[in-house]
């Protein structure tokens, strides 16, 4: 084990010593030291009631004769940082975690680990961290929060943040919005649709990294601290039968994870976070692969927010095992931390509601809920979540309205400056030139809530799960790297075509190449970790990873 590097021989008499002053028996210095990095805190929604998750898993590694050691990771929640300039340090966070996890493994030579946490960023850096680092993993996210209610409709955040629109459009008093603000969120839990945290959690479970069933219980049910325990101790059997993140994290288990996230018509967030996981595990995946996969496996869940269905729905439908029965015939076998493989798992699960999980014989769509575009304006490729956008803005032809940042923009769409048919362009706010890629959800929540129709918006940046309508990010290269969407100007003629996976800009090469000789990039004063950050980034094509 690797904890014998601090517990046996002479030499190691004082690291002994340190251990003894936590309280540490004789018994225990033989048995596996497992890890609990956990994101409780207090600001985070999803991460307030994770200190009670953590002593459920404490138990399990006890009750399967383990050693545990909690320490804290950081979380952001992209909610509170949404819309201003806070929201530029969430997708850093990401490396922060999986480094500072990485540091607290190797430093203390754990056995093992647990993670526990459950928002947008906060997964996706405890997976980076757990194929780095490559010991006995075992993920437990916290579970979405339950609706809000008000008038006899269920809530989620989405329905605040399209409120200020119906607000500046004078369709909603303050009022209304006020009553609505106090009813959205009742309790701890990831924000309630199948927005970045619980389709994160959905594709941990899909790559076998969390127990059977684990990501859509919901946060205050008994049954997630019930499978934390069971966590723990599956914690302590992992260590003893070596099984380790590189060998359950394969490109078989990455492909069922896009399959699953297609079928559920995920966040287009996941996109970067499981090319990030890749890059980590030293495993080829690039766009097309989402693209591939994408043709070839049905959306069958509606959930919000482009559909009717929560979390909640979800979990009393079956489950992620439930849908992983519904792709059983598309899934590759691998390996899972539950001791049974993904198709076992998928063999044993039954779907509770059809109503929520389609048949693949009478899906929500007929092809995956994610799509990559390329073209003139995206050469490198851009995001789009397909299931979210009206069939009727699938083609989309219109002008240009050109904004260099996202509050420029926001300014002009609540002062309804934006006409229909128009495509609003916000640009140097991608992973180098934003820095830190920032999410959109307000000025597309807005253009929602103000009722707009026939509105496109295309970015550098990056989406929130929640955000639905006609809304392509990611696009690459980015503003400040040189890519064409840095040369854009007002007017110009921008065309959408999704079923074709096609994103183009009606300006000619000549006339691109005379903008870009006088084109100067918009960089940022940047000091700090924004600033270490924007200078060792890659690009959102390739997982904006640090390099």
């Amino acid at each position: 084990m690797r904890s014998e590097g601090v517990t046996q021989g002479f030499a190691r008499a004082p690291n002994r010593a340190l251990l003894r002053s936590l309280g540490i028996t004789e018994t225990e210095m033989d048995m596996p030291f497992i890890g609990i990095a956990d994101a409780w805190n207090t600001i985070v929604p999803g991460h307030v009631h994770l200190r009670q998750l953590s002593e459920k898993v404490r138990e399990g590694i006890a009750a399967a004769g383990g050693v545990a050691f909690e320490f804290g990771v950081i979380g952001i929640c992209d909610g509170i940082a949404m819309g201003h300039e806070g929201m530029r340090y969430s997708l850093p966070s990401r490396e922060n975690i999986a480094d500072s996890i990485e540091l607290m493994v190797e430093a203390h030579r754990f056995d093992g680990l647990v993670c526990v946490g459950t928002c947008d960023k906060i997964v996706p850096g405890m997976l980076m961290a757990a194929v780095r680092c490559d010991l006995p993993t075992i993920v437990v996210t916290g579970g979405p929060m339950l609706p809000g209610s008000l008038g006899g409709r269920d809530l989620s955040l989405i329905d605040v943040f399209e409120a200020v629109g119906k607000v500046a459009a004078g369709t909603m008093d303050e009022g209304e919005l006020h009553a609505l603000e106090c009813a959205a969120m009742p309790g701890c839990g990831s924000c309630q649709g199948l927005y970045t945290a619980n389709t994160m959690a959905c594709v941990t479970e899909s790559l076998g990294m969390s127990l059977a069933g684990c990501a859509t219980i919901p946060a205050v049910d008994a049954g997630k601290l019930r499978i934390a325990r069971q966590s723990g101790e599956r914690a302590v059997r992992l260590v003893k039968e070596r099984v380790t993140p590189r060998g359950i994290i394969t490109p078989e288990s990455i492909r069922n994870a896009i399959r699953v996230d297609m079928a559920l018509g995920g966040s287009t967030n996941t996109i970067l976070h499981l090319m990030a996981i890749a890059v980590e595990a030293g495993i080829p995946l690039d766009l097309d692969t989402f693209n591939g996969i994408g043709a070839e496996t049905p959306h069958i869940c509606d959930m919000q927010p482009a559909g009717p269905h929560s979390m909640l729905a979800l979990h009393r439908a079956g489950g992620i095992p439930a849908v992983l029965s519904r792709l059983s015939g598309a899934l590759e076998d691998a390996p899972t931390v539950t001791g049974p493989g993904i198709r076992e798992i998928a063999g044993m699960a039954r779907v509770a509601d059809p109503k929520i999980i389609h048949t693949v014989g009478k899906p929500v769509h007929e092809a995956g809920g994610l799509k990559v575009l390329r073209g003139s304006l995206a050469p490198d490729g851009a995001v789009v979540k397909a299931a979210a956008v009206d069939p009727k803005l699938w083609k989309h032809r219109g002008p240009a309205r050109v904004f260099d940042g996202e509050q420029a923009a926001m300014k002009a769409i609540l002062a309804r400056e934006i006409r229909e048919g128009d495509v609003v362009v916000i640009r140097y706010e991608g992973p180098c030139g934003g820095p830190g890629m920032p999410e959109m959800l307000s000025p597309t929540s807005a253009i929602v809530g103000l009722g707009y129709k026939r509105v496109a918006l295309v970015t550098d940046g990056r989406f929130s799960g929640g955000t639905r309508g006609a809304c392509i990010g990611h696009i690459a290269p980015e503003a400040l790297a040189g890519g064409p969407i840095g040369l854009v100007r007002d007017g110009d003629t921008i065309t959408i075509d999704i079923g074709k996976m096609v994103l183009d800009l009606g300006v000619s090469e000549k006339e691109l190449a005379k903008r870009r000789r006088s084109w100067k990039p918009k960089k940022k004063e940047l000091t700090g970790v924004l600033a270490r950050y924007a200078a060792t980034v890659g690009q959102a094509n390739l997982g904006a990873v640090q390099r």
